[in-house]
């Protein structure tokens, strides 16, 4: 889509706008981009980068800054990774030991954070939902059921049905009955894969009561024991100028780390993909996350992806650098995780 010229100048902007954080002028494209052109050319190609959306102009200056568009292009073209010296290898495989199998999760996201500056995220691997032991119905009003989940460990979830018609108190213990006969002891993602030809044994107006329940089951007890995350290192991004002189997307942005539920939305793509993945801007679908950049690499277990690491920072930031950091990060976790 690019020649080379242009992407010789763009590689050149968006290095030297990570590197300096000012918008860069025809000047320093011609000094540092090692092109003998004019300056006229310059900024003829600079007017073209801007028509096809991969830099713009800032209303305070004459310089021009890289778009997501731009950066996309950059990571996924330009880009040139550099190595991590011996030392940071060094402090990451020392941090990353086997034999602290209970701190590898949260030091892996303190190293993150102390390597790149930025906020430091690994998605701890997700448990297996508990089985149940036992199970109750009890009629709330005409067409409201109390579902009272007891677990194989003794923990209690409560959740309310809405129902499709009203169910009596007979109903509802022979319901009840057969869950608990038939299936304790098992997760309701064992019973759902079984329950459809059995449910046969029940009157059909009774399916729609059970078909909630196991709905309303399964997520009860996956939410008590779904993935969580460990983020470290969020007070580096008050360092950023870019984020910080934004304080009401600041406190949005610290606001998002607290709730989590919308963060590890974009956190489990990256256990469903292979390698560093890269959400630059409203790539991740996040409003909050605009004006940043997420990346993220999945980490396994004996072959098996059990979780994610990342990192997450303004869009500013030194890729080259970064995605090593993720991805010799994500690499060390799984091989200390697999030898414990």
């Amino acid at each position: 889509m690019l020649d080379r010229r242009s992407q010789i100048l763009l590689k050149t902007l968006v290095e030297r706008y990570i590197s300096d954080g000012e918008p860069v002028g025809s000047r320093a494209l011609s000094r540092f981009s090692g092109l003998d052109l004019s300056p006229a050319t310059i900024r003829n190609v600079m007017a073209d980068l801007e028509d096809m959306g991969f830099i713009a102009s800032p209303h305070t200056s004459a310089g021009r800054i890289p778009t997501p568009r731009g950066y996309r292009f950059f990571v996924d073209t330009l880009l040139t990774i550099k190595p991590l010296d011996r030392i940071e290898i060094s402090q990451l495989e020392g941090n990353l030991h086997p034999e602290h199998p209970k701190k590898l999760i949260s030091s892996a996201s303190q190293l993150l954070s102390e390597l790149t500056h930025f906020a430091g995220v690994v998605v701890a691997p997700k448990r297996k939902s508990p089985a149940f032991r036992h199970i109750e119905f009890l009629s709330l009003s005409e067409k409201r059921v109390l579902l009272i989940i007891v677990t194989a460990e003794g923990d209690v979830q409560n959740r309310i049905l809405f129902t499709d018609r009203a169910y009596s108190p007979s109903e509802l213990t022979t319901a009840a009955n057969f869950l608990n006969e038939n299936y304790a002891g098992m997760t309701f993602e064992q019973i759902r894969g079984r329950i459809q030809n059995e449910l046969r044994q029940l009157q059909e107006n009774m399916m729609g009561l059970m078909n909630a329940a196991l709905a309303a089951s399964d997520d009860a007890l996956s939410e008590s024991s779904s993935e969580n995350y460990v983020i470290s290192g969020e007070m580096n991004l008050l360092d950023s100028t870019e984020l910080s002189s934004n304080m009401t997307r600041l406190r949005e942005l610290f606001d998002l780390f607290e709730r989590k539920t919308l963060l590890m939305r974009i956190l489990d793509v990256s256990t469903r993909a292979q390698g560093v993945q890269i959400f630059i801007g409203g790539e991740s679908g996040i409003a909050t996350l605009d004006e940043c950049s997420v990346v993220t690499a999945p980490y396994e277990v004996d072959g098996q992806v059990i979780g994610t690491v990342g990192v997450i920072g303004p869009t500013r930031m030194a890729y080259e650098r970064v995605i090593p950091i993720v991805d010799i990060t994500a690499k060390l976790l799984s091989s200390a995780l697999s030898n414990h």
